[in-house]
């Protein structure tokens, strides 16, 4: 399959480039609270949409973490970014994964946000139902995000979230990337990585938490550590956006006592 030129935004023009893959319900929008706050003079952020989303709705598929990795890393050599680091939300934490097993030598660090293990997400019996059911109906698609976020949030947030995730996804990809995500388990490719890692979750997130990260990210990823945001849910972009920046770009500049990771720290 011939890689998509993936269409994106560039935000900043700083040194240190970075490319930000969005999760299953939204497209590139899902980073628009943070971006107007990031430190554009240090980063470059592409902020991308994947195949069945936003800009790129009606592109065909596969829709799979693999092939994303691949456009991923076309879209990084039209920019003509040798080396970046990668930020992934939810399903966009398996596709960042994909892109360091794919090219470690060009990734200089991982983000994920409330991101999903290289393991995938096994579900089974009524919550599959919930998440397979989520491309065709619009209620099981409110009920993930009233449950992914803690049942907390006000019901106008619940009926933008999900009308934005109706109005930028393709019903059809939407179902095909559930399997990929979901379904696929690549984690003995990434045991043993030295890339330096975080991972950042939101304290009311019961399905990608803490607990599942010890489980699994922690496990397989030497140089890694874990941040969480007690007020945020599975969004915390949109939920808790100045505190996600922190996390974010603290950790991209080494600024977490990271000091075994120099060349990293000083190569734009």
């Amino acid at each position: 399959m011939t890689s998509l030129l993936l269409p994106h935004e560039v935000v900043g023009d700083g040194p240190h480039r970075v490319i930000a893959v969005h999760g299953w319900f939204a497209d590139r929008g899902a980073y628009a609270a943070v971006l107007p706050d990031v430190d554009r003079r240090s980063f470059s952020y592409a902020v991308v949409d994947l195949r069945g989303y936003g800009a790129a709705r009606d592109a065909s598929g596969p829709y799979t973490t693999s092939q994303a990795a691949r456009d991923v890393l076309a879209l990084a050599d039209e920019l003509g970014w040798e080396r970046f680091s990668l930020l992934g939300h939810s399903m966009g934490g398996a596709v960042i994964q994909r892109v360091m097993v794919a090219a470690p030598e060009r990734v200089r660090r991982l983000v994920g946000i409330a991101p999903v293990p290289a393991s995938g997400v096994p579900m089974e019996g009524a919550q599959w139902e919930l998440f397979e059911g989520a491309a065709e109906r619009p209620e099981n698609r409110r009920a993930i995000l009233d449950l992914t976020t803690g049942g907390q949030r006000p019901d106008a947030y619940l009926d933008r979230m999900l009308r934005q995730s109706l109005e930028r996804s393709d019903a059809k990809a939407f179902r095909q990337w559930l399997n990929s995500w979901a379904l696929e388990d690549f984690h003995t490719d990434v045991q043993g990585a030295a890339v330096p890692t975080r991972v950042v979750v939101g304290g009311r997130d019961p399905a990608l938490n803490a607990e599942v990260m010890r489980q699994t990210w922690l496990r397989w990823y030497k140089r890694i550590d874990l941040v969480e945001l007690p007020c945020a849910g599975h969004y915390p972009a949109d939920e808790t956006p100045l505190e996600l920046i922190q996390a974010i770009e603290e950790f991209l500049r080494g600024d977490h006592g990271d000091r075994g990771d120099r060349e990293d720290r000083l190569t734009p």
